[in-house]
């Protein structure tokens, strides 16, 4: 029997196809995963000094050293940045406050920002070259160990902690409010004056890193205590830091108005304009009316109406103004609150804030 040739030479076609789909397919071999790098790790100021890392570093005398690293070596280099690592420029001397570290392929070259804070406060700021010291700093090692296992401490107030153990200085010299007993600092700090909250952080972070706090400058003014509660944004962590449960802040802001420092007493009356607006809006004006009360008091008084923010305030300062007579400190003193008071209310009106929370229940004094 003939086969048909075109019918033969189908079949043949096939069968090829078939053996070369079958050679093929015997021909892969499962995927392999690349061989993972396995980096070398070098400690950056080692590095630097064996040749096999070209670092360049600029740093702005206070928190940041940028550094631009390039690995020179042929091995692939997982370089290490410890904390408590010192950089110098001149006579400026920056620590490194955490660990980084930077992986590189040889020839390759990346950049990385590294947290810092200045050892001394006579450090001038502005970027210059910084270069690795083989100068440690003892006596911060014990934060620095502590600062590894909390990350959200901010770099502000890890800045507070470091000038606190290396030069123990005062509030006046890192607080940015004002002092209440006027007295300057003696010291040229203002590049590192900081916020209430970041002092409160530094107080904790000082306490809670074993340093013997009868010994910290910082703790001595009462002004930072009542600072710290009557700003919102400290509060809550002035109250876990003193002590203040929420069933005693009344108390608090009472004993501060009638037996706190001389300097800070009439601060009371801000914290409860903020905190308690329904005692203030009833109790202010009658401070405010009362001669025999010291003037500091009652022009206090009348700037904590317009911090309850309360539009029942505005009628009672515009009262007052008129009372105490247009042309006397006072009596402007009101109108100025009055007008900064209308202003903010219709600011307010403007967007919507979350109020402080008021707290009812407190007996007016």
């Amino acid at each position: 029997m003939h086969m048909h040739g075109g019918m033969k030479a189908f079949i043949q076609l096939t069968l090829t196809t078939a053996f070369a789909a079958f050679a093929t397919a015997a021909d892969i071999k499962p995927a392999t995963a690349a061989p993972a790098v396995e980096f070398e790790t070098s400690e950056l100021i080692t590095g630097v000094q064996q040749g096999i890392v070209q670092a360049s570093l600029v740093g702005n005398g206070r928190d940041l050293i940028t550094a631009k690293l390039r690995n020179n070596s042929p091995t692939p280099l997982r370089i290490h940045v410890p904390a408590g690592q010192v950089l110098e420029s001149g006579r400026n001397s920056v620590i490194a406050l955490r660990v980084m570290e930077l992986e590189l392929m040889p020839a390759q070259s990346a950049e990385i920002s590294i947290a810092t804070a200045a050892i001394h406060s006579t450090n001038k700021l502005g970027n210059s070259a910084y270069k690795l010291s083989y100068q440690s700093a003892p006596k911060l090692e014990t934060f620095i160990t502590w600062l590894a296992d909390h990350p959200e401490l901010s770099t502000p107030a890890a800045q507070v902690v470091v000038l606190s153990i290396t030069e123990n200085l005062p509030l006046n010299a890192l607080a940015k409010f004002a002092p209440a007993n006027g007295v300057a600092s003696k010291f040229d700090t203002d590049a590192f004056r900081t916020e209430t909250a970041d002092l409160l952080a530094a107080l904790t972070a000082l306490r809670d890193s074993g340093v013997k706090m009868e010994t910290v400058a910082l703790t001595l003014d009462p002004q930072l205590r009542i600072e710290a509660m009557i700003e919102p944004l400290s509060r809550e962590a002035a109250k876990r830091y003193y002590g203040i449960s929420e069933e005693r802040e009344w108390d608090f802001w009472k004993h501060e108005l009638l037996n706190g420092d001389p300097g800070t007493r009439h601060y009371a009356l801000f914290g409860i304009a903020r905190f308690y607006p329904d005692v203030a809006i009833d109790m202010l004006p009658k401070w405010v009316r009362e001669t025999k009360t010291h003037v500091v008091f009652r022009m206090s008084a009348i700037q904590a109406l317009a911090d309850t923010q309360r539009p029942e305030a505005l009628p009672l300062l515009r009262t007052l103004s008129e009372e105490l007579g247009v042309d006397t400190e006072l009596g402007k003193s009101a109108a100025q609150a009055a007008t900064f008071l209308d202003q903010r209310l219709t600011e307010l009106s403007k967007r919507t804030i979350v109020a402080f929370r008021g707290t009812d229940g407190a007996e007016g004094l």
